[in-house]
């Protein structure tokens, strides 16, 4: 599937970044999200895209070079400072989300583009070189898909993408893990007028359903590190009330215990109505864990907490909250989540919390924040 020739002096770069790594062993979800500390997302870079509901395929950008993409939302291009920067600064693991229908060709076939992919690849050896734990997942291409095609369609679609992905990455260590989807699960179709239409709700249980086991079963088909690499299942809209629902089905496996399950923002309800560090919003949280416990942490299913808030704006901030400091809040969340074997893996864009000019957290307040947590969590692991 992937022709592109690899130079010796790059497939000799490879061969010693994964080397570096090789000697982690099997490990169970368990093990593993207790390993994973505190993440951060490469967000807007490798996932970005110019479609729309309009467009038939895949939006072109530039002159259709790797770089084009990852920059198109306003990131510059990834280095290994950047990521080596994320890991000085206490980062244990690194969410690259990926749109991997760029530069594909619109033939039917759903092939990845060689190029493409190898950008990609060239970005995790990044995080592999530097240790960090690493996820990768079909971010936005899987609403760009599931849009426009059936459940069944949408089956065979996924699974020929994330064979190919599997495939090109078979033979890399274990701390590289896969995450099926992003945030679409569940989400509805377009209709004549270009208009997103709801599903019934068992119909976007069953597609939410379907689609993770296309994923599984993708992934182990390919062999190698694949057989038993951790999987990361991604919920109904990643929403945590939808994903808890007894209609949510985690996949049969062939591997055993190898399994987490990905929802976002913990407090987003309580991010929008401006009343973050609220008595109430304190409660949510451990409504909301708890809903995760007993669905998930209870049959030790990890949990991935895939996009959780980096920084509270003020504005966000119940008014009757004297402390208006966004640390605070983000330090009670990562606590929160920590201390119930949740993995939070902070969203973030170019410039945003972390400066991938200057390769560190920009605020000192969190800095010293991220510092503090990580710094107790790897003492306790040693």
């Amino acid at each position: 599937m992937f022709k592109k020739i690899i130079s010796a002096a790059v497939l000799t770069a490879v061969m010693l970044t994964m080397s570096a790594c090789d000697s982690v062993p099997s490990m169970t979800a368990q093990e593993i999200a207790k390993k994973m500390g505190v993440g951060i997302n490469l967000g807007n870079t490798l996932e970005s895209t110019f479609s729309n509901n309009r467009s038939k395929w895949v939006a072109v950008v530039g002159s259709n070079r790797p770089s084009d993409y990852e920059k198109c939302w306003g990131a510059v291009e990834t280095t290994q400072e950047i990521i080596d920067g994320m890991k000085s600064e206490g980062f244990d693991t690194v969410r690259i989300p990926v749109f991997w229908g760029n530069m594909m060709e619109d033939d039917g076939t759903y092939t990845l583009n060689p190029d493409y992919a190898a950008r990609v690849k060239e970005v995790v050896d990044y995080c592999q070189k530097a240790g960090l734990y690493t996820v990768i997942n079909i971010h936005h291409f899987d609403e760009f898909i599931i849009r426009r095609h059936s459940i069944e369609e949408c089956e065979e679609i996924f699974t020929t993408v994330w064979t190919q992905i599997a495939d090109y990455f078979k033979n890399y260590p274990y701390t590289l893990m896969f995450e099926g989807y992003n945030e679409y699960l569940g989400g509805g179709r377009l209709n004549s007028k270009y208009e997103v239409e709801d599903l019934p709700k068992d119909e976007a249980y069953e597609l939410t359903n379907t689609l993770n086991q296309a994923f599984v079963d993708a992934v182990r088909s390919t062999g190698g590190k694949n057989s038993d690499r951790v999987l990361i299942i991604s919920g109904y809209w990643t929403n945590i009330d939808l994903t808890t629902a007894p209609e949510f089905i985690v996949p049969s496996d062939s591997a055993k215990d190898r399994l987490m399950v990905s929802v976002h923002y913990v407090d987003n309800a309580f991010f929008w109505a401006k009343r973050v560090g609220s008595d109430e919003w304190l409660q949510y949280i451990d409504d909301q864990i708890e809903l995760l416990y007993d669905a998930f942490g209870s049959q030790n299913i990890p949990v991935f907490m895939g996009e959780t808030s980096s920084i509270y704006p003020k504005e966000n901030i119940d008014a009757g909250v004297e402390d208006k400091t966004s640390s605070k809040y983000v330090e009670i969340v990562l606590n929160k989540l920590l201390e119930n074997d949740i993995v939070p893996v902070l969203w973030d864009v170019n410039d945003n919390f972390y400066s991938r000019t200057e390769y560190r957290i920009k605020a000192d307040d969190d800095r010293q924040m991220i510092a503090d947590i990580t710094g107790e969590l790897h003492s306790r692991n040693k």
